[in-house]
Order: C-alpha cells, then structure tokens, then sequence
C-alpha cells in the first residue's frame, strides 16, 4: 500500500470520527434538556422505557451517551434499576439509525451539508441555529470522511496478504475479539460500524467475516458504560452488567445462528449489491430480535445482576453526622449528559435528610 494511499485513510478515518462527534456534540446539546426530562418522567412501562431509549439514542445517536446518562440516574436514585433495563435496549436498537444513515447513498450531499452547517456555525447568532449547524456540518464532514476512505480502501481490496487476513475473521472467536477491541479503543459503536461498512462497501471484507466482527462491537461497546460506573453505587454497576449481558447474550445467539442457519444469505438477499447496507440491516436485526427474545424476561435479567453484584456489607464505623446523597455526587463527570440534574437531584435529597 503506497504512502498516498495510507495517508488518504487516515485523513478519512480522521475527518469520519470527528464528523461522528461533532453530529453527535451538536444533537445532545439541542436535544439535552428534553431528553433528560424525558428520563425523569418515566414510568416503570417496559415497552415504554424501550421506545424512550430507541428514540433518544436515534437523537443523539451514541447508545454509549445513553448508557452513561442512565447509569449516572441509577446511582442518584433517579431511576430504578428496572427501569434502567428497560432504556438500555432501546438504546441498543436506536443506536443502530446510524448504520442506516451511512448505508444510504447520500456522498454527493456532503460538501453542500457541510457548507450549509459550517455557514451556521460561523454567521448564525442563535445558539439553536448554531447547534443545527453543528448537526448538519457533522453529518456533511462524517460523508466526506467516509468517501475518502472509500478511494483509500480500493487497492486494499485487491491486496492478498490483506484479504487473506480478513478471511480469518470468518473464524467466529477472531471476529467477536476484533470487533470487541476495536470498538473498546475508540469506544463509538457507530463509529466503527460505520469503517466497517466503509471496508464491506470496497469489496475488503464480506458479509459472512463482517458479520462476527460486528456482533464484537457490540460487545466492545459497553466499554464506556463500563468505565462510567466507576466507583458509583451498587446498581449504577448492575445496570452496566446488564448492558454487557444483553450484548453477550445477542452475540452468542447471531453466531449460533450465522453457523447453523443460512441466515447471512437472507440479509444478503435483501439488499444485493450493497455491502453497507446489509451489515446496516443485520445490526438492526441484531438488536431488535435480541431485544424481542429478552423483553419478556428482563426483570429476570435485574435479579441476576443482583444475584452477580451482591450488595456489600457496610463496614463504616465513623461517628458522628455524615452525608449520604452527596457521596456519589463526586464521582459524576461533569461533562457528560444529565450531570446537572444528577447534582441538583443528590443535593434536593441530602438537604430532605437533613430537615
């Protein structure tokens, strides 16, 4: 692979995550406040949980941001551990609308969308118009970066030694580590999807190795969810282990099925031709049967991630008054999204206490 070529894929690769964070910077901040009232507001309803945390995740498009904001709710005791259950599968389906925004073929708008978005970032006074801007330059330098990949990736395709070891990932366990690690390193689940489908779309990798490296991601996406949780509260640690188990239990199922079933070629009949278009569709598959199958049985789910994560017995022997809500409230990260009223919701409670 020569130098021009290298450097085109990383320019891409570059101008793809950085598109990715700046659509996604320029949604939580126009959405924010309606989503985090939205949480607050909901009802312990499985199938309306779900359908908030489908919808939310489509927003914002990071099922990672979604995961994090619940798991900072259930550490407050803002939301129960139930209905955290509840959130984090729809958040796993609305996670998959950005597969299927790549999958489209929209390339030849990107430059206009981010004219369109650069120009209201820069001229717009509004703080709305701003974050629309943000939006609409995101998606414009996320397509950009995809096309440069793509003409980066063309002699990839033809290379032997390259295709060769892509060929490997039809081994299940070498596809799942792949796909697990790599969504780990840049934690966006989308965002390696999305090179994924940039690597399918070239004619690197096919559906039937593609397939195993995308149920990893799946895996490798709790990675956030996971490093969020540290040092929060019992249930907070629960409803990262019960993301984690969703994901385990959705790879474990769609590798049963790809070996023993002829299911790869059903996607691939759907759409022929279009490689990204059919991993788009198979992790939307992916997480809707997985959600159906676990719907039923997810208070099930909580009880063993208790039975998992048992509470621990309290050895704190200090005397005197000590704070109780406030504790946790140091371990938010205030950057992240719902972090205000995690805060107000701790100190409205210790302040309750103390009267």
């Amino acid at each position: 692979m020569s130098f021009t070529y290298m450097m085109g894929l990383l320019g891409g690769l570059a101008l793809f995550l950085y598109g990715m964070q700046m659509m996604s910077t320029g949604l939580e901040a126009a959405a924010g406040n309606k989503m985090k009232v939205v949480l607050e507001r909901l009802t312990a309803n499985r199938f309306v949980g779900v359908l908030a945390g489908a919808v939310i995740t489509a927003i914002i498009q990071s099922s990672s941001a979604t995961t994090v904001m619940v798991v900072g709710f259930v550490n407050s005791g803002m939301m129960t551990l139930n209905q955290a259950i509840w959130i984090i599968m729809g958040a796993n389906i609305g996670t998959t609308i950005t597969g299927q925004l790549i999958a489209l073929d929209v390339g030849e708008l990107a430059p206009l969308a981010a004219f369109v978005g650069v120009s209201a970032i820069v001229f717009m006074k509004n703080e709305k118009a701003k974050h629309v801007g943000e939006i609409m330059a995101g998606l414009g330098v996320l397509f950009i970066g995809m096309d440069m990949m793509g003409t980066a990736m063309e002699p990839l395709a033809r290379s032997e030694r390259l295709v060769s070891v892509l060929t490997r990932f039809e081994n299940p366990i070498l596809g799942i580590a792949a796909g697990a690690v790599f969504t780990a390193l840049i934690q966006s689940s989308s965002a390696s999807v999305g090179i994924l489908q940039t690597l399918a779309g070239s004619g690197v990798i096919g559906l039937k190795s593609a397939a195993f490296v995308l149920f990893g991601q799946n895996i490798g996406t709790c990675i956030t969810a996971l490093l969020a949780s540290a040092g929060t509260s019992r249930n907070a640690k629960r409803t990262t282990l019960i993301h984690i188990m969703f994901n385990i239990f959705g790879t474990i199922l769609f590798t049963i099925l790809c070996l023993a079933t002829p299911i790869i070629f059903v996607v691939e009949g759907w759409t022929p031709g279009n490689a990204s278009a059919q991993i788009a569709n198979l992790h939307t598959m992916f997480n809707i049967v997985t959600t159906l199958l676990l719907l039923p049985v997810g208070t099930y789910l909580g009880k063993l991630a208790t039975v998992l994560l048992k509470d621990r017995k309290s050895n704190d022997k200090t005397e005197g008054m000590q704070v109780r809500y406030l504790i946790d409230i140091k371990h938010i990260n205030t950057q992240k999204l719902g972090a205000s009223v995690i805060c107000m919701e701790g100190i409205k409670k210790e302040l309750l206490r103390m009267m």
